[in-house]
Order: structure tokens, then C-alpha cells, then sequence
């Protein structure tokens, strides 16, 4: 908790920042200029003072280091009431008055002010189940042996699946304490399964990517599956500051909220930025906005957020159709696509196998109870959206991890950005249904490939000086998967551009922990990545889009194959409500 600071020090604080303390407090002018506000006001706060909403409104305030316990002060002094702070991004969540908020952006120490967002787990209803075997995992493949992953959901039911492995368990709905695990919702449990489950139940036959891997759960979600973006930030800044106590290599995030605000202001997307300095491998789900609620049409900037953050490993969703071989895969319609909005970012990083996964339920659970005909025996559910793909990834790092430090026990661990730049080398191309690869804005560089991704990483040799080769021996570039050869992806997705991946072979600078994923990086072959991408003959943009917020609808200014803007998804609730949720799409 920060400390208070003296009543006379704000009036001081407010004199210097703003023109006077006392504008806090009235409301402001009705008329209200949008580019005053846009600035630091996200889209949806934004929306609601161009409207003249009136009432209260709990937001999270991102502020100059120094300034945070006076602006904790001067909100406390005009009537807010501070529910948190977040030290991890300088910020708090506070509740105050919308008439105070363009007042408030003014202030010089302000960075950001955001909608305390509903964040929703990122799961549909669907059938079928193949994972272990389309991904090629065979009773002695890696396990994700002491490996920490920290499942960022719902919660947890214990059962035999998850055995001894439950490290910890704290719940963020209740202020982070730690407590018995139990997951009211029962999301969390059968993500949890698809990472980790080690399939006592069913003889190993639903066993997860990862079943011997740790895991540390952190639940944020409520028994509807909603929860709060400030407790999420708040978990995610929780395993930052404990990693090394908790043992945390990688956050599984299958939940997510709209867009709002570029990523450089976005507190979840900050905070998610943050673990990613420590050395943690983000997972996030890209969300189940993929095509259009009344045509079927795909839509484009689809992404949710904290899956637009530039470092995350941003995963979509694959239809397997109940088949061990690759070729007949299709990416799931509902997965989201890029660009991500505002920042025109290339997303999804990969897709992977996540429509009609089965995995742990939690017996006493809403989605157990909901959905009976999901059921498979009395301890599993088959479920689908990009929350299940993102588990399978989350899983598929474990194993890089353990497949990495198993090669190399004395080296130094695989940095997040050369985990994703392996995930991306090595994946699988994906076709649609007329023999043509999804463009990558739809899946990224590909289907994750665990087989050849646990193969290249457990020969780089981390220990090898920077910017020299770091592969120990040739690696053929192809999986051979239910008899199917199937080449690599051969290439990463770096700022929006698919260059020549031959670079995963030597220790760049830019596998280095503190290099933002994205950032423009010159290497010696001529690559350039940028921003300013042509995928195809369809699909461009540049460093801004071109669309429209209003507080109800998001018009996407690119779609598939129509350049004119298509309003595809529609919020869930009117423009004075607390949180936005874009609906998702029954998959089928």
C-alpha cells in the first residue's frame, strides 16, 4: 500500500498539473471535445463522456512513478473510492465520477485512464477430440517435468488429474489470498487439463500436453466466468514479482476483453509486457471473434486484448475434425484474426488444436452442470474456442523448456522471444479448403508442431556467445506426422513481417530478454522488419487503421476480400454499461 500524502501536498500537486484543483470536482462543460479526450481516455470512457454518461465508473489510472500516491490522494479527496494499487505499471484501480474523468486526463502526471474492462473466459461449445494425437505426442514424449505454469483463469478443482501438482492457489476475486482451490465456472479446470492433466482418469487417454508439468493457479474469473481487468492485472503482476519463489515460467491467459486503446497505454497489456521483461513466457488467447454473427463472413481485427500485446504468444484455433493427420486441419471460423487494432500489429502469432478438446471438468462447476452433452464419463468435458489452443501452446512451451534444459542443464534458459521465434520455425502451414494457405493475419505462421519444436530447441546452445550460430547439429526441417512429411514453417512473423527464420540458428540480439517483440531489428541478411506489410493481394496496412468506435459497434476497416469497412461483431451491451464484451460465435 503507498502511503498517504498530506492534504495541502495535492492542492500544491493540482496547481502545478492542472489550473486549479477545484475543476476536479463540478462537472465538466457539456460540450466536450472527442480530441481532448481520445488522448488519454480508452475507447469505451471515451464514448461514455462524449455522451454525457453520468454516474460512477471504475477505471484504472496509469500515472508518472513519482505522482502515483498523489494522484491516489487527489482522487481520494474528490469523492473516489481506491480499490488497488498496481505498482508493476505505476497504476491504480480507482471508482470515480465519469463527469471527472476529462478533468483528470489533463493532468500532466496522468498517463492513461482505462475502463476496469470485464475480462470473459475464451471458450465455445463443440464436439470431437484428437490432441495428443494430431500433435504427435507419444507416451514418451516430453512431459513439462519442473516446469511452472501459471494458469491465470477461473480457478481449479482438484482431482486425480492434476494429482500433487497444484503448487499454490490464490484468488484474485478475493483480494489475491491464498486459499483450498475450487473453480465455481470450471474453465479453469479443463485449461488447466489440456496443459497439464495427466489422464488417470481415463487411462491416459485425455492425458494434456504438458502432465508433469506445475501448476500455479490464480483465479480471477467468478462463477459466470467474468471478471475484472484489474484483477487480472493484479495476478499477472503477483507471479512477476514472486517468480522466482513460485517458480514461474509461463502465464496461460484464455481470457481476454475488446480493444479499447493502442497496447502502449492498455494496463493489461502493460502488465503482460512486464512479466515478459522478467523471462516469463506469456500464452494469450487471440478470441473467438473471427467471422461475422449474421453473415459467416470472416472478419478481420478480431483480436482481444491482452493477446494484442506485441511480446505474447498470441494463439488462435484449429478445427482438427476428429483426424490424427494434419492436412485436413482448417483454421476454427470463430478464431480471431489481425491486425490487432489500433497498432495494425500482425496477429495471431500460430494457431493450434483447440475445437473439440477434451479435458478435466470440474464436477461441481456451471459449465459441467450447463452442458450435459459435453460431458465424456463423469470427469471430463469436450469444449473448443481459442482459451483450449492457447492451453495446448502454454503446454507445447513446457515442453520446449524441459526438452531445452534437459540439452543444456548448465546454459542459460531460452529467452520468451526465441521460444515464440521456435514456435513460429516451426510450424505447419495450414490450407483452407480450396488447397490455399490461410493468409498469416489468420494463422500467424502456422500450426504449433510440439515435435519439431521440442527437436530444434534441444539444440541451441544458449550458452554460445551473441550472434553466433547456436545450433549444436543439423535439424531437418520437416515433421513426419501419421505418415504425412510436412515441412516447417521456415520463417518468423516479426512486426508484421514472415522473414527468413534461418536466424532462429544463430543467437540474435533480438532472442534477448529485453528486446520488444516487434520492434524494428535490422540483421546482417538484409531482412528488415517493419510495420508496413502487403499480405497477398487482399489484406494491407500500415501503422494505423481506418475504422470507427462508437460505443456500441466496432467497424473493422479490413476485411477479406472487401477493402470497404464491414461492421461484423456487435457489443453485448448498451453504451452506458460497465463492461463490453463482443459476443462469440457458436461454433459447429
Amino acid at each position: 500500500m503507498l502511503p498517504r500524502v498530506p492534504r495541502y501536498f495535492v492542492y500544491v500537486l493540482a496547481c502545478l498539473l492542472c489550473s486549479s484543483f477545484a475543476t476536479l470536482v463540478p462537472p465538466v462543460a457539456a460540450q466536450r471535445s472527442e480530441s481532448a479526450v481520445r488522448p488519454k481516455l480508452d475507447a469505451a470512457l471515451s464514448a461514455r463522456v462524449l455522451q454525457g454518461t453520468s454516474g460512477w465508473q471504475r477505471v484504472i489510472v496509469r500515472t508518472d512513478p513519482e505522482a502515483l500516491p498523489a494522484v491516489a490522494e487527489l482522487l481520494r479527496h474528490g469523492g473516489g473510492q481506491i480499490a488497488r494499487f498496481h505498482d508493476g505499471i505505476s497504476g491504480l484501480t480507482a471508482t470515480v465520477r465519469l463527469h471527472q474523468l476529462e478533468t483528470l486526463a489533463q493532468l500532466a502526471a496522468i498517463r492513461s485512464i482505462s475502463l476496469d474492462a470485464e475480462v470473459t473466459a475464451l471458450q465455445t461449445s463443440s464436439t470431437g477430440y484428437t490432441l495428443r494425437g494430431t500433435l504427435g505426442l507419444t507416451q514418451q514424449a516430453a512431459t513439462g517435468h519442473r516446469v511452472g505454469i501459471a494458469v491465470i483463469d477461473s480457478g481449479l478443482e482438484t482431482g486425480p488429474e492434476f494429482d500433487e501438482r497444484i503448487a499454490a492457489f490464490y484468488d484474485f476475486t478475493r483480494s489475491g489470498n491464498p486459499g483450498v482451490p475450487n473453480d465455481a465456472y470450471g474453465h479453469g479446470t479443463h485449461v488447466a487439463g489440456l496443459i497439464g492433466g495427466n489422464g488417470n482418469a481415463s487411462q491416459g487417454e485425455f492425458r494434456g500436453v504438458a502432465p508433469r508439468a506445475r501448476l500455479i493457479v490464480l483465479k480471477v474469473l467468478d462463477g459466470a466466468g467474468r471478471g475484472t481487468t484489474s484483477d487480472v492485472i493484479s495476478a499477472v503482476e503477483y507471479v512477476t514479482k514472486h517468480k522466482a519463489k513460485l517458480g514461474v515460467d509461463i502465464i496461460n491467459l484464455s481470457l481476454g476483453h475488446p480493444i479499447f486503446e493502442p497496447a502502449g497505454t492498455d494496463p493489461l497489456v502493460q502488465a503482460v509486457e512486464a512479466a515478459v521483461r522478467a523471462g516469463i513466457v506469456v500464452v494469450a488467447a487471440a478470441g473467438n471473434q473471427g467471422q461475422s454473427l449474421e453473415t459467416g463472413a470472416p472478419g478481420y481485427a478480431g483480436i482481444v486484448s491482452p493477446a494484442n500485446a506485441p511480446s505474447v504468444i498470441t494463439v488462435g484455433a484449429v478445427r482438427t475434425f476428429d483426424s490424427l493427420i494434419r492436412s485436413d486441419d482448417r483454421v476454427a471460423p470463430y478464431s480471431s484474426r489481425g491486425p490487432s487494432w489500433y497498432d495494425g500489429r500482425a496477429k495471431p502469432d500460430v494457431v493450434a488444436p483447440g475445437h473439440g478438446l477434451v479435458a478435466a471438468a470440474a464436477p461441481n462447476s456451471a459449465l459441467y452442470a450447463n452442458n450435459p452433452g459435453a460431458r465424456v464419463g463423469d470427469a471430463y468435458l469436450r469444449l473448443g474456442g481459442t482459451s483450449m489452443a492457447a492451453g495446448v501452446v502454454a503446454g507445447t512451451v513446457a515442453l520446449i523448456l524441459e526438452a531445452h534444459r534437459t540439452a543444456f542443464p548448465a546454459g542459460p534458459s531460452l529467452t520468451p522471444n526465441a521460444i515464440k521465434a521456435v514456435l513460429e520455425y516451426t510450424a505447419l502451414s495450414v490450407r483452407d479448403d480450396q488447397g490455399a494457405e490461410y493468409d498469416h493475419l489468420t494463422q500467424g505462421a502456422g500450426v504449433v508442431n510440439p515435435p519439431g519444436a521440442v527437436e530444434l530447441a534441444a539444440r541451441l546452445d544458449t550458452a554460445r556467445p551473441v550472434a553466433s550460430w547456436w545450433l549444436t547439429s543439423g535439424v531437418n526441417t520437416w515433421t513426419i506426422l501419421e505418415g504425412e512429411t510436412l515441412p516447417w514453417s521456415g520463417s518468423v512473423i516479426w512486426g508484421g513481417q514472415a522473414g527468413a527464420g534461418t536466424a532462429v540458428y544463430t543467437n540474435e540480439p533480438a532472442w534477448a530478454q529485453n528486446i520488444v517483440w516487434g520492434n524494428n531489428i535490422v540483421w546482417g541478411n538484409n531482412i528488415v522488419w517493419g510495420n508496413n506489410i502487403v499480405w497477398g493481394s487482399n489484406i494491407v496496412w500500415g501503422n494505423a487503421l481506418i475504422g470507427a468506435y462508437d460505443g456500441t459497434s466496432t467497424t473493422w476497416g479490413m476485411a477479406s476480400q472487401d477493402p470497404a469497412s464491414t461492421v461484423w461483431g456487435t457489443l453485448s451491451g448498451p453504451a452506458s454499461s460497465t463492461a463490453f464484451v463482443l459476443t462469440s460465435p457458436d461454433s459447429k
